[in-house]
């Protein structure tokens, strides 16, 4: 008898968190990532904070259209409802429930989030996010002596180098 390969595969379920200030390049990186590890077969899941309730899928150019075009599942979560098509909010542990079999979940802001995370900076440091920071991803734009030496350094623009660091830190879920 053939099993069926859904059935069978073992998901890998984990997850990893994105924070930075605005266009710093959180959504172009996790579009990178998304797309490759699709690429590689395995199942994504992208969460995005957004916490002003201003987040449509169907706009071109949103960062939730860009989301949704990597092929991953979406949810956008935001203090009054949960997109996908709920009218309430969610927990991050309700829409892991909801999504079911992955193997990354990244997921965009939510800094309070007990997940390993990377922040993104181009052009200028924030030190507030170091205290929730595990990594930092940027660009030759930031002077790297400025990093933390306790926060392990990424190349921005090295998504592949990103992806080795998630698979080595992320949480399993």
């Amino acid at each position: 008898m053939i099993k069926d390969d859904l059935q069978t595969k073992t998901y890998k379920k984990l997850a990893v968190a994105f924070s930075g200030p605005s266009n710093s390049g959180k959504t172009t990186l996790i579009v990178k990532i998304a797309n490759i590890l699709q690429d590689r077969g395995y199942k994504t899941v992208i969460v995005k904070h957004d916490p002003k309730d201003k987040a449509r899928f169907d706009q071109a150019g949103k960062d939730s259209d860009k989301f949704s075009q990597t092929g991953s599942d979406v949810a956008v979560v935001s203090p009054n409802r949960t997109t996908l098509f709920k009218q309430s909010t969610s927990t991050v542990d309700e829409i892991i429930s909801l999504f079911g079999t992955f193997d990354f979940l990244l997921v965009e802001g939510l800094k309070t989030l007990p997940l390993p995370r990377i922040s993104i900076f181009r052009n200028s440091l924030d030190e507030s996010y170091f205290a929730v920071s595990n990594a930092i991803a940027c660009d030759e734009s930031i002077n790297k002596d400025e990093i933390p030496k306790e926060l392990e350094q990424l190349n921005l623009n090295n998504p592949e180098e990103v992806i080795l660091w998630i698979e080595k830190n992320a949480k399993r879920v």
